[in-house]
């Protein structure tokens, strides 16, 4: 019988697995049979390191070694365990760069030791760039995306809870929205100015993007802030990630370097570049735990690191 910090342990790493499937989901637009192999693959992990005593969460690098051994040892096609190491490397790749681990154990325990990788940050004037490239679509389609992107990048949304907006929330143009995240918990999503005047520019030409009239001419309204006329009702993850990447490459940035995560990055660590504090981002952000926000500190000590070395008179003249 497990104990109950074995339990929560358990539950830490399916709640990473499923973050984890999500992000493959909506950023790489994984198929769905792609999916189902991580979340089989995942689950083949998970359940060698419950023999174990741990779980994807809590697994050393001795752990995921001896998995990988035992991949070897069960007469599995060579196609297949490789996929499976692939999954796992992958999953820990995510959650080292989420900040949720410190380490990653799917490294060869004795490969040389490098930094964990951060996360992927726009500057200021690629958001910019990015939101400009948006609005210069022709039409409504332009007017929507650039009121996504906007959104993202002034209230730290996901992309799940912004496809979750409800019309409602948005029509009397408040100076905040109250979102409901993970685990059903609410918090408060401030909107400036930028944002407020994109969703009421957008808000003109929602009704082109409402399903088409039934046989009967009538046209019914959505609940969604952003509906689609796709079978769904609503604009689905996938084509908000397609439309990114082509506001990107309107922008001249890499569609590599963009996703709606990428601009939740952003949006934490331009406010800590700002001065704001790390307990207050945490709050915005929605995180449960401190440790997950404290990865944009070094993100931000970075790129304050290089604004110095560029721009301090002192350090040119060192460089000189």
């Amino acid at each position: 019988m497990a104990t109950d910090g074995q339990a929560r342990r358990d539950g830490k790493g399916a709640d990473w697995s499923d973050a984890f499937l999500e992000m493959m989901a909506v950023e790489r637009s994984a198929a769905k049979n792609t999916l189902t192999a991580y979340a089989r693959d995942l689950g083949d992990a998970s359940g060698f390191l419950a023999g174990r005593g741990h779980d994807l969460a809590a697994a050393s690098a001795e752990d995921v070694e001896a998995y990988f051994q035992d991949l070897g040892l069960r007469g599995l096609s060579p196609a297949t365990a490789s996929r499976r190491r692939a999954a796992l490397r992958q999953f820990y790749r995510f959650a080292l760069g989420e900040g949720w681990r410190q380490d990653d154990p799917s490294r060869r325990v004795d490969a040389p030791k490098k930094g964990r990788p951060l996360p992927k940050v726009l500057s200021r004037a690629e958001v910019e760039g990015l939101i400009a490239a948006a609005g210069a679509r022709d039409g409504a389609g332009g007017l929507r995306l650039a009121c996504m992107i906007e959104l993202l990048y002034a209230s730290g949304l996901r992309i799940s809870e912004l496809l979750a907006l409800p019309l409602a929330h948005l029509i009397r143009d408040p100076a905040y929205l109250i979102v409901k995240g993970k685990g059903g918990k609410e918090r408060l999503a401030p909107l400036n100015d930028a944002a407020r005047t994109a969703v009421k520019a957008y808000l003109e030409v929602r009704p082109q993007h409402l399903p088409k009239p039934d046989k009967k001419g009538v046209q019914k309204d959505s609940p969604w802030l952003f509906p689609s006329r796709a079978a769904a009702g609503r604009l689905t993850a996938r084509r908000m990630a397609q439309l990114l990447d082509e506001a990107a490459a309107g922008a001249g940035i890499d569609p590599q370097r963009v996703s709606p995560h990428v601009l939740r990055h952003a949006f934490a660590t331009h406010l800590l570049e700002g001065g704001a504090d790390l307990r207050a981002v945490q709050t915005l952000l929605g995180h449960a735990d401190i440790a997950t926000t404290q990865i944009y500190t070094h993100v931000a000590e970075d790129r304050l690191r290089e604004v110095v070395q560029r721009n301090h008179p002192l350090a040119r003249k060192d460089q000189g």
